[in-house]
Protein backbone atom coordinates (compact mmCIF):
# COMPACT_ATOMS: atom_id res chain seq x y z
CA UNK A 1 0.00 0.00 0.00
CA UNK A 2 1.15 3.06 -1.26
CA UNK A 3 1.67 5.84 1.77
CA UNK A 4 2.29 9.14 0.27
CA UNK A 5 -0.84 9.84 -0.55
CA UNK A 6 -1.71 9.52 3.58
CA UNK A 7 1.45 11.32 4.19
CA UNK A 8 0.37 14.66 2.18
CA UNK A 9 -3.29 14.65 3.48
CA UNK A 10 -2.04 14.45 6.77
CA UNK A 11 0.18 16.90 5.84
CA UNK A 12 -2.36 19.58 4.40
CA UNK A 13 -4.42 18.60 7.08
CA UNK A 14 -2.06 20.09 9.52
CA UNK A 15 -1.26 22.78 7.83
CA UNK A 16 -4.76 24.10 7.76
CA UNK A 17 -5.24 23.87 11.25
CA UNK A 18 -1.80 25.60 11.84
CA UNK A 19 -3.45 28.45 9.30
CA UNK A 20 -6.71 28.29 10.90
CA UNK A 21 -5.30 28.74 14.72
CA UNK A 22 -2.83 31.43 13.37
CA UNK A 23 -6.01 33.19 12.06
CA UNK A 24 -8.10 33.12 15.08
CA UNK A 25 -5.19 34.16 17.15
CA UNK A 26 -4.82 37.57 15.10
CA UNK A 27 -8.23 37.54 14.98
CA UNK A 28 -8.63 37.52 18.52
CA UNK A 29 -5.35 40.23 18.99
CA UNK A 30 -7.62 42.79 17.00
CA UNK A 31 -10.80 42.56 19.28
CA UNK A 32 -8.48 42.79 22.52
CA UNK A 33 -7.26 45.82 20.96
CA UNK A 34 -10.16 47.16 19.89
CA UNK A 35 -11.85 46.79 23.33
CA UNK A 36 -8.97 48.23 25.07
CA UNK A 37 -8.78 51.48 22.56
CA UNK A 38 -12.90 51.33 23.43
CA UNK A 39 -12.38 51.37 27.42
CA UNK A 40 -9.94 54.34 26.99
CA UNK A 41 -11.99 56.22 25.04
CA UNK A 42 -15.35 55.60 27.24
CA UNK A 43 -13.65 56.28 30.22
CA UNK A 44 -12.12 59.41 28.24
CA UNK A 45 -15.29 60.66 27.58
CA UNK A 46 -16.64 60.09 31.31
CA UNK A 47 -13.90 62.42 32.31
CA UNK A 48 -14.74 64.91 29.43
CA UNK A 49 -18.51 65.56 31.27
CA UNK A 50 -17.16 65.57 34.58
CA UNK A 51 -14.28 68.07 33.38
CA UNK A 52 -16.74 70.49 31.08
CA UNK A 53 -19.52 70.44 33.50
CA UNK A 54 -16.30 71.75 36.39
CA UNK A 55 -15.84 74.37 33.65
CA UNK A 56 -19.61 75.29 33.49
CA UNK A 57 -20.63 73.57 30.47
CA UNK A 58 -23.99 71.51 30.60
CA UNK A 59 -23.72 68.36 29.37
CA UNK A 60 -26.91 68.19 26.31
CA UNK A 61 -26.77 64.78 24.74
CA UNK A 62 -24.17 62.37 24.04
CA UNK A 63 -22.78 60.21 20.76
CA UNK A 64 -25.10 62.77 18.99
CA UNK A 65 -26.08 62.29 15.22
CA UNK A 66 -27.08 63.93 12.65
CA UNK A 67 -27.36 64.03 8.48
CA UNK A 68 -26.48 66.39 6.37
CA UNK A 69 -25.53 66.14 2.45
CA UNK A 70 -22.55 66.80 -0.04
CA UNK A 71 -23.52 67.74 -3.47
CA UNK A 72 -21.40 65.34 -5.80
CA UNK A 73 -21.52 66.28 -9.48
CA UNK A 74 -24.70 68.27 -8.68
CA UNK A 75 -26.52 65.36 -7.10
CA UNK A 76 -26.82 65.27 -3.56
CA UNK A 77 -25.68 62.62 -1.24
CA UNK A 78 -26.26 62.21 2.17
CA UNK A 79 -23.83 61.44 5.29
CA UNK A 80 -24.09 60.53 8.82
CA UNK A 81 -21.69 62.50 11.53
CA UNK A 82 -21.57 61.14 14.87
CA UNK A 83 -19.79 63.67 17.74
CA UNK A 84 -18.66 62.55 21.43
CA UNK A 85 -20.83 65.12 23.32
CA UNK A 86 -23.52 68.04 22.70
CA UNK A 87 -22.77 70.81 25.44
CA UNK A 88 -24.05 74.25 26.66
CA UNK A 89 -23.00 77.26 28.65
CA UNK A 90 -24.75 80.49 28.72
CA UNK A 91 -27.19 79.74 26.14
CA UNK A 92 -24.78 78.66 23.40
CA UNK A 93 -24.84 75.39 22.39
CA UNK A 94 -21.07 73.27 21.31
CA UNK A 95 -20.05 69.76 19.99
CA UNK A 96 -17.37 68.65 22.02
CA UNK A 97 -14.98 66.09 20.44
CA UNK A 98 -12.92 64.05 23.34
CA UNK A 99 -9.73 62.88 22.39
CA UNK A 100 -7.05 60.88 24.22
CA UNK A 101 -3.43 60.03 23.49
CA UNK A 102 -0.53 62.38 22.76
CA UNK A 103 -1.32 63.35 18.93
CA UNK A 104 -5.13 63.08 18.46
CA UNK A 105 -6.41 66.21 20.87
CA UNK A 106 -3.56 68.68 18.62
CA UNK A 107 -6.12 70.62 16.64
CA UNK A 108 -3.32 71.31 13.42
CA UNK A 109 -3.77 67.59 13.38
CA UNK A 110 -4.59 67.26 9.68
CA UNK A 111 -7.92 64.38 10.62
CA UNK A 112 -8.61 66.11 13.76
CA UNK A 113 -8.82 69.80 12.54
CA UNK A 114 -11.05 68.72 9.74
CA UNK A 115 -12.84 66.65 12.13
CA UNK A 116 -13.73 69.54 13.86
CA UNK A 117 -14.84 71.50 11.30
CA UNK A 118 -16.96 68.70 9.72
CA UNK A 119 -18.78 69.72 12.84
CA UNK A 120 -19.17 73.20 12.77
CA UNK A 121 -20.52 72.45 9.72
CA UNK A 122 -22.94 69.40 10.01
CA UNK A 123 -24.27 70.55 13.53
CA UNK A 124 -26.02 73.47 14.29
CA UNK A 125 -23.76 74.89 17.03
CA UNK A 126 -21.98 77.61 18.14
CA UNK A 127 -18.84 76.61 18.41
CA UNK A 128 -16.66 73.51 18.97
CA UNK A 129 -14.62 72.20 21.49
CA UNK A 130 -11.50 70.23 21.83
CA UNK A 131 -11.62 67.92 25.25
CA UNK A 132 -7.65 66.99 25.75
CA UNK A 133 -8.16 64.38 28.29
CA UNK A 134 -3.81 63.69 28.44
CA UNK A 135 -3.59 67.96 29.33
CA UNK A 136 -7.21 67.91 30.96
CA UNK A 137 -7.96 71.04 29.44
CA UNK A 138 -10.50 72.18 26.85
CA UNK A 139 -10.18 74.40 23.64
CA UNK A 140 -12.55 76.15 21.77
CA UNK A 141 -11.51 76.05 18.36
CA UNK A 142 -12.47 78.59 15.37
CA UNK A 143 -12.04 78.96 11.86
CA UNK A 144 -11.97 82.64 11.47
CA UNK A 145 -11.17 82.12 7.41
CA UNK A 146 -13.61 79.77 6.98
Amino acid sequence: MDTLPWILLLCCLVLICVMAIGWWGAANRVGRANRARWKVAQAGEEAAEKLLESMGFAIVDRQVHTEWFLCVDGDEVPVRSRADLLVSREGEHFIAEVKTGTRAPDPTRPATRRQLMEYLHAFAVDGVLLVDMEEGRVHEVEFPSV
